[in-house]
């Protein structure tokens, strides 16, 4: 059985996970982490989600689906090799909507 990741530390999974969830998905600074933290009664300092995320981040990034195809990507590549590139970045435009 390998060894949880998670070993050794004094919050437990579930904390550490909403917390580095938390920082790169509404964009949001180290102690504003910090603050929506402490108001669910966690006592957790900034330093310490820093350590988290640069810890943590990676891994739990590694283990997100990769998407088959990114808008923009495939815009890019119709710009490339199809001259009425306008025409495909308006069907895009079209289904974001």
């Amino acid at each position: 059985m390998p060894l949880s990741p998670f070993r050794g530390h004094r919050f437990p999974p579930d904390v550490i996970r909403q917390a580095v969830w938390l920082y790169p998905r509404f964009t949001l600074s180290f102690r504003d982490v910090e603050d929506l933290l402490a108001e669910r009664g966690l006592d957790i300092s900034y330093e310490t989600i820093r350590r988290w995320v640069l810890k943590f981040g990676p891994v739990f990034a590694r283990d997100l689906p990769a998407s088959k195809t990114a808008p923009e990507r495939d815009l890019a590549s119709r710009r490339d090799g199809d001259p009425d590139w306008r025409r495909a970045a308006l069907a895009l435009a079209s289904r974001r909507q």
